[in-house]
């Protein structure tokens, strides 16, 4: 390989076990999640990589060293104002573990500092495509731990309540909205609880989608009455911890309710 004396370094820590991010490297699905859809890799020494980028250009590239799940290095073409072949490309992936997540640190070699200037912001770019795959990934069944969290609010007994909220949040959680300012789940299930015997009967129910991007998650929702009237609505923004745990929600009413 030709000499690649230019280099630039990305660094970014993802919320997630270094074996899952690690699979984003070697699992094709998983690789064109961030990639773009069209790209493969093989993961082993020697193996091809195929990148579609989302302006329709392709990259081909082959895997140097898979070492899991520590290292993944690999060449690949380069579009700017001429083709850049793989042999002056070469990437490093590092993992390191980080707290509860995981520090990636990419590694990219060049031959030509005009074309290591330009690869700043295509990996600023990339690695947050990547951030996104991931947390799209561990974050899969955020839907149901939302449809949890509205059942507490019509749950009757407190040890289920008590129950559910270990399952699903963090022991220190923190919960805000016009009549709330609660910190960890002792007090969320004697609020709930108590929410029930000022608002008899009332029932929580998503509305729609829930729409995610990286551990934030906003969920729409409706008030029933027994008889299925619509008392109130409105949003709750979920922060989500490893694990799938809930960190805080905060709830804002629609503009009706105000």
């Amino acid at each position: 390989m030709n000499p690649l004396p230019y280099s630039t370094t990305r660094e970014i820590v993802i919320e997630a076990d270094r074996e899952i991010v690690f699979s984003f490297f070697t699992d094709s699905v998983r690789w064109a999640d961030w990639w773009g859809a069209g790209s493969t890799v093989e993961p082993r020494p020697g193996g091809q990589l195929r990148i579609r980028h989302s302006n329709g250009f392709v990259s081909e590239g082959q895997v140097l060293e898979v070492t899991e799940p520590e290292r993944f290095v690999f060449t690949f073409s380069l579009q700017t104002q001429r083709v850049i072949p793989p042999e002056e490309s070469r990437v490093t992936m590092q993992l390191e573990p980080q707290g509860n997540g995981t520090l990636v640190r990419v590694i990219h070699e060049v031959a030509d500092p005009a074309v290591r200037d330009l690869l700043v912001q295509g990996w600023r770019f990339h690695f947050s495509m990547f951030a996104n795959a991931v947390a799209n990934y561990v974050n899969a069944g955020a839907p149901d731990v939302v449809d949890q969290w509205l059942a507490l609010w019509s749950e009757p007994d407190a040890a289920a309540r008590e129950a559910t909220l270990a399952r699903i949040a963090a022991r220190k959680i923190r919960f805000r909205d016009r009549y709330s300012r609660l910190d960890g789940t002792d007090e969320v299930v004697a609020h709930t609880g108590a929410a029930q015997k000022f608002m008899p009967g009332i029932r929580l129910e998503r509305r729609g989608d829930v729409r995610h991007c990286q551990g934030t998650v906003l969920a729409d929702w409706v008030a029933r009455s027994t008889d299925g009237q619509v008392k109130m609505s409105g949003t709750s923004v979920f922060s989500l911890a490893p694990g799938l745990r809930i960190d805080s929600v905060t709830s804002v009413p629609s503009a009706a309710n105000n």
